[in-house]
């Protein structure tokens, strides 16, 4: 079997059909080998993509809440990588342009919608709630919404154990952002609710960008870039009436909106490949390995306690990693 190249930006068709070759293939061996319950099932390749992206993924959150009071923080963030990604994406859509039809199109705009109400819900979480609290919630709802989405639309078949292990995954996050005591606290009650939204945004980009770059075998970064892209343009409206405090804005938070701007993409673009490379119900819960670093980054640098607890739900949400790895 063709081995698939990850770091070829535009593929040819022939790669193209390798990409696809290689998922088919996997799902008919996936579905007929029962009797070895510990044989790895996440190529290593896609494990060390999440990974490299968790470590991405976690920083750029913590750097968005320490500057969440910046109201046009996303558009700056947005805007910089726009600018910083745009000879990339010009090369991409270059190539691809022959090949793009309404459908792929249709789930470029998609994506657009979807990471622009994924970023609106995300910072209004971090401005009403905790890191640890908004954080855990939104990466634990998000990636099992995503298992069971992949399961029930795009005709995935994880073993049990893999359900397993989504299943500790989330169980950890809930118990890392205070589970059910946490709901009871009404002091609480708007970082849940944005927490919980921003899980759903999350679930449903992911099937969308995980079926374009799969099935449509568009580039991840053409999809990423014009998720960013269609969030940039329409932020820039209010920006636009905001303009007279723009520049007093940017000098309070640049440093974050630039990193932000960078560790965006190249976290999610890792994770587009890996989600060619293996099942979207094992990458979007592996994802969640990004959620003990945000916890750690959360009661070390933003003073928010409860660390035994959140130690605790780690622990499972390395187990249901693990799961998912082998199952």
């Amino acid at each position: 079997m063709a081995r698939v190249p990850i770091t070829r930006i535009g593929p040819s068709a022939t790669e193209d059909r390798a990409v696809r070759t290689q998922g088919q293939k996997y799902q008919r061996e996936k579905s007929t080998t029962t009797s070895c319950l510990w044989e790895p099932t996440v190529p290593i390749t896609s494990f060390l993509l999440v990974f490299i992206a968790a470590f991405a993924h976690a920083t750029w959150n913590f750097l968005a809440k320490r500057a969440a009071h910046n109201k046009n923080l996303i558009w700056f963030s947005s805007a910089t990588e726009a600018v910083v990604f745009a000879p990339v994406a010009i090369w991409v859509l270059t190539s691809a342009w022959p090949s793009l039809g309404l459908k792929a199109v249709t789930f470029l705009l998609a994506t657009g919608i979807l990471h622009l109400l994924y970023t609106e819900s995300l910072l209004r979480g971090y401005r009403a709630g905790d890191l640890t609290v908004v954080y855990p919630l939104a990466r634990g709802t998000g990636p099992l919404l995503s298992f069971v989405g992949a399961v029930l639309v795009l005709h995935e078949r994880p073993s049990l154990l893999a359900a397993a292990g989504a299943l500790m995954i989330t169980f950890g996050v809930l118990l890392s952002s205070g589970g059910l005591f946490a709901f009871r606290d009404q002091a609480n009650h708007a970082g849940l609710f944005w927490g919980v939204a921003t899980g759903c945004t999350i679930a449903c980009y992911t099937l969308v960008d995980g079926y374009s770059v799969k099935m449509l075998l568009l580039s991840p970064f053409l999809v990423d870039y014009a998720g960013n892209l269609f969030r940039t343009i329409v932020l820039s409206m209010g920006a636009y009436r905001k303009r007279g405090s723009l520049w007093t804005e940017y000098l309070q938070c640049w440093k974050e909106a630039s990193a932000i701007g960078v560790l965006t993409p190249a976290g999610y673009i890792l994770v587009l490949f890996a989600m060619r490379l293996a099942p979207i119900s094992h990458v979007a819960p592996l994802r969640e390995m990004s959620m003990m670093i945000g916890l750690f980054f959360g009661a070390k640098f933003l003073s928010e306690g409860d660390m035994v607890r959140r130690i605790i739900g780690s622990a499972f949400i390395a187990g249901g990693v693990a799961a998912l790895a082998l199952g």
